[in-house]
């Protein structure tokens, strides 16, 4: 079987719930602004951010849209737990952000925690090309991240 032929088109209602998960905080972000919110910031990273988008919204596309024709039924995996755990600990740098404790770590804490929650989940879901574009995003990311914020902090 080719690669291609391993994959369809489909929906899967768990991966729009993680990216929904993971966007949240940003969405009260948006609208709340934090105490000390460096994240409003101009980025000196232009480049590396619009790459970092695309492969963001590939990554999103796949999770939700792509299906590996042999992927099992989603249950607690190490991965899924792990993915979950990747979450919960993107939602404790949140609260850090938003308490003034900004700092490397807890910028890290909002970097890669999201991004190793994608590519777990994909992983966990056989999607390679949700693996690739997530790894392509989580590189970006923490560029973007280190560079703007992490020599600065």
């Amino acid at each position: 079987m080719t690669p291609l032929k391993q994959y369809r088109f489909g929906f899967d209602p768990w991966g729009l719930l993680l990216f929904l998960l993971v966007m949240l905080p940003n969405f009260i972000w948006f609208a709340v602004p934090a105490p000390n919110d460096i994240l409003r910031a101009d980025s000196v990273t232009p480049v590396v951010d619009a790459i970092g988008s695309v492969f963001q919204v590939l990554t999103v596309a796949c999770l939700c849209f792509v299906i590996h024709n042999d992927r099992s039924k989603l249950r607690f995996s190490p991965l899924i737990i792990t993915a979950i755990v990747c979450v919960a600990i993107y939602y404790i740098g949140w609260a850090l952000y938003y308490t003034a404790k900004v700092s490397p770590i807890v910028i890290l804490l909002l970097t890669v925690p999201p991004c190793l929650a994608f590519i777990l989940f994909a992983i966990d879901r056989k999607n390679l090309p949700a693996v690739l574009f997530a790894t392509v995003f989580a590189v970006c990311h923490l560029v973007f991240a280190v560079v703007n914020f992490v020599s600065e902090v």
